[in-house]
């Protein structure tokens, strides 16, 4: 069954294998409601097998990637939430970080505006961040008198930028510009806004060419080793790296270099 989502806008290009999801409430910079919540949530479990998907671009439609949980659609009702129904929404985020880590498709966000609170966390989750000049990042849950401890924040954010500016930008909830983010390693790259989307499907199609199966090892391996030691992630990397030896994506590359042409990865 094809992806066909209500509260976003998807797309796929069968040519290139990229997928596109663009979050699609300009008019609240995107703000995310419970329907937006769980239908990304399904979507990036669906990619993780979707037939002729290899690679996944997640942006936003106008001035903003994603400012978050909106305001009067989720923020007002959780006021009125029993502990148990609490519990199940924020379960439900968490499960959307789990799904974008666990999708074995490279995931790149094209960041062209805003990204702010639960939309910062989302483009943290994504495997790659590229930025517009005007895509100033905060994780506000403090200012909502919250903690960093929110969709997988405090795991994620300190991978990236090193546990000191990761407690900043948790604990203060400032806004940092895409110069700064770009600095700390938090964006990979910073382009000129209208060349945003353009710039993250062009790295998208670049992956999508890859070996498929060995960029899923890389991804997992990225986020399983992080609790071994030394020993076991050897003896992880050993094993994983013999058996991708018997994909046909080896001798794909093999006879590519003997023929001196591109290979053609599966």
């Amino acid at each position: 069954m094809a992806i066909h989502p209500r509260s976003f806008l998807y797309a796929h290009d069968p040519a290139t294998g990229v997928a596109t999801i663009t979050l699609n409430r300009p008019d609240r910079l995107n703000a995310l409601t419970f329907e937006v919540y769980a239908e990304l949530r399904d979507t990036f479990e669906r990619l993780d097998t979707e037939e002729g998907v290899r690679a996944v671009v997640l942006t936003g439609s106008g001035r903003a990637f994603c400012s978050g949980g909106d305001v009067e659609d989720i923020i007002g009702p959780l006021l009125s939430y029993d502990p148990e129904r609490l519990l199940e929404f924020t379960r439900m985020t968490c499960n959307l970080i789990r799904n974008i880590r666990r999708c074995r498709r490279p995931v790149i966000a094209g960041l062209n505006g805003t990204v702010a609170g639960a939309g910062a966390v989302i483009a943290t989750a994504c495997d790659f961040r590229i930025a517009s000049e005007t895509a100033k990042i905060a994780f506000l849950f403090v200012r909502v008198g919250l903690s960093g401890a929110d969709m997988g924040a405090s795991w994620l954010l300190p991978r990236i930028v090193g546990l000191g500016r990761a407690t900043e930008l948790l604990m203060t909830g400032d806004f940092i510009d895409a110069k700064r983010a770009h600095e700390i390693g938090l964006y990979h790259k910073v382009v000129p806004a209208e060349r945003t989307l353009e710039e993250a499907r062009t790295f998208a199609e670049r992956l999508a060419k890859g070996p498929t199966a060995a960029l899923a090892v890389t991804k997992h391996a990225l986020d399983l080793e992080e609790t071994m030691d030394l020993d076991h992630a050897l003896r992880y990397e050993a094993e994983a790296q013999a058996a991708l030896m018997e994909h046909p994506n080896f001798r794909e590359a093999y006879e590519a270099f003997v023929a001196k042409r591109e290979p053609r990865f599966q």
